[in-house]
């Protein structure tokens, strides 16, 4: 299947004109249709809520776009908090799911009367000890082993930090009753950027049954069961992608099948949802400033992994368009490449794409999540700005590019001076 960019050469060409290149462009349009579809595929739950990852896009104007449609936060750090509460998003709309957590991170969650995802047993002293426990807390389950889908390994739980084992949540449960807290929920993620409509309904299987387990040995109230992340976009042309109207029927039928026998049919259903949300909706836009010609092909950009890490990181593929030439014979390969001093500063490897030439614009697609989140300045580099596309054809530069003197700011010192 071909991807198409959500922008034409002319509608680049006019942001590059007041944003100069390189930057994320988010599409709004894009990020409403697709949280309303969500949102229609739970609809068959009534406490059904959607709490995007702030780590995989971390500005406060696509929190607002999505909090319009419904959605609340997933809080990692403190830093997020204040980014959701920014926004107006506090109380139960927000979900702290943390590990090794500071106290600061905690007691400011507890102040914003945010859902607590306990990572571990031992948090339940440190919730004690920070004044009267939350009258709801959610457990996050490890079930170790493998995560698999028929013959397939899908992840490997028993590598991963995250979690406590079900003899653990039991443990604390009993004694977060003892304490006052009244109702529970439980979470968990197994498996990241899965492509099949299968993942969901099975993980969900998993912890419905987990609760009812959990609630015939403690007697514990669930309120929610939250199936966190992991489904994945297509990043590839010819994958799949995943049917978000499929997958949501998958996990009702399972509820039907396992809650509502066992009486608990009054569960919430919450997500946790980042790339799948997001990802999509973003296009790294670039501009070819260099071809290069040894051993192989080389065409350099004035966007480098500082950008977009995941590419250098992963070998992760992310498809690239030359605007104006969408239709064009792919006659060539090439490195596409940015410029640190890094030789995994790939974007794409022997990539087949039209011919490129100097001055050329390219689109990066599917960036609009665990994009400019995980940016970076090493050489210097600095951090590029981001664009909002609106519905109507309008953008609005939602962060600017960052400036050598952003870089210095944080040098605490006097003996220097810098001049941009």
């Amino acid at each position: 299947m071909k991807k198409t960019p959500f922008i034409t050469l002319d509608k680049a060409k006019e942001i590059i004109q007041q944003v100069p290149t390189p930057f994320h462009l988010y599409d709004e349009a894009g990020i409403r249709r697709n949280a309303r579809a969500l949102k229609a595929a739970f609809s068959w739950n009534k406490g059904f809520k959607e709490y995007f990852a702030v780590k995989a896009t971390p500005n406060p104007y696509i929190l607002k776009v999505l909090h319009e449609e419904g959605c609340g936060c997933d809080c990692a750090t403190y830093t997020e908090l204040l980014l959701a509460e920014a926004v107006g998003i506090t109380g139960h709309e927000v979900m702290f799911s943390s590990n090794v957590t500071p106290e600061k991170d905690m007691r400011k969650a507890r102040e914003m009367g945010a859902y607590i995802n306990l990572d571990d047993a031992t948090y339940v002293d440190f919730l004690e000890k920070l004044g009267p426990v939350p009258e709801t807390v959610c457990l996050r389950y490890n079930p170790g082993g493998s995560f698999s889908l028929g013959n397939t390994i899908m992840d490997m739980p028993r590598d991963a930090k995250y979690g406590m084992t079900e003899d653990q949540m039991a443990g604390a449960i009993n004694r977060l009753m003892k304490l006052g807290t009244k109702h529970f929920g439980i979470h968990a993620f197994l498996a990241s950027n899965t492509t099949t409509n299968e993942y969901y309904p099975a993980l969900a299987g998993q912890l419905f049954r987990l609760a009812v387990r959990l609630r015939n040995a403690t007697g514990a109230d669930f309120r929610f069961i939250n199936l966190s992340g992991g489904i994945g976009v297509d990043y590839r042309p010819e994958q799949p992608a995943c049917d978000i109207g499929v997958i949501g029927a998958g996990v009702r039928a399972r509820f039907e099948e396992i809650l509502t026998p066992a009486g608990m049919g009054d569960v919430a259903i919450f997500t946790e949802l980042g790339r799948f949300m997001l990802a999509p909706y973003g296009h790294l836009v670039s501009t070819v400033l260099h071809q290069k010609h040894i051993y192989r092909e080389y065409i350099g950009l004035d966007a480098c992994a500082a950008d977009l890490m995941r590419p250098a990181m992963y070998g992760a593929y992310h498809h690239i368009t030359v605007l104006g030439k969408e239709d064009a014979i792919l006659d060539h390969v090439y490195d596409v490449t940015g410029g640190l001093c890094e030789n995994n500063d790939k974007f794409a490897i022997e990539r087949s794409l039209p011919a490129i030439s100097r001055g050329d614009i390219v689109v990066i697609h599917d960036t609009g999540a665990h994009g400019f989140s995980m940016g970076y300045n090493y050489n210097g580099k600095l951090r590029s700005a981001e664009v909002l596309l609106h519905g109507d054809g309008t953008f609005q530069l939602i962060r600017r590019a960052e400036t050598p003197m952003d870089y210095f700011a944080t040098l605490d010192c006097t003996e220097f001076s810098f001049h941009n």
